[in-house]
């Protein structure tokens, strides 16, 4: 699905990806165990932001790609039935090299 949105200045729009039910060792863990995803997909990127100091911070991902970001980190909407994320450039921790 296509979602026509660009962020504003400073954040991404992500789709987070579901979180693992099993553990390494393969234990399947129950749905009250499941916590909140920390990975998502990049589906649009907002321009640059002005920082206080007056420079400019760009995104540090681009569409497609699959990052981590923080636990608590950015702002749920509900898009016709699905949840995203509008995630600050700050809250990206890891971007997954492939």
């Amino acid at each position: 699905m296509k979602i026509n949105l660009k962020p504003t200045a400073g954040y991404i729009l992500v789709e987070p990806l579901e979180a693992e039910k099993k553990t390494p060792s393969g234990i399947v863990l129950p749905e009250s165990h499941e916590e909140k995803p920390q990975k998502g997909r990049v589906l649009a990127v907002g321009p640059a932001e002005t920082t206080d100091s007056g420079t400019k911070r760009e995104s540090p991902c681009d569409e497609n790609q699959v990052i981590f970001y923080k636990k608590w980190g950015g702002n749920e909407v509900e898009i016709e039935g699905k949840e995203y994320l509008f995630i600050k450039f700050e809250d990206i921790l890891a971007i997954e090299e492939r």
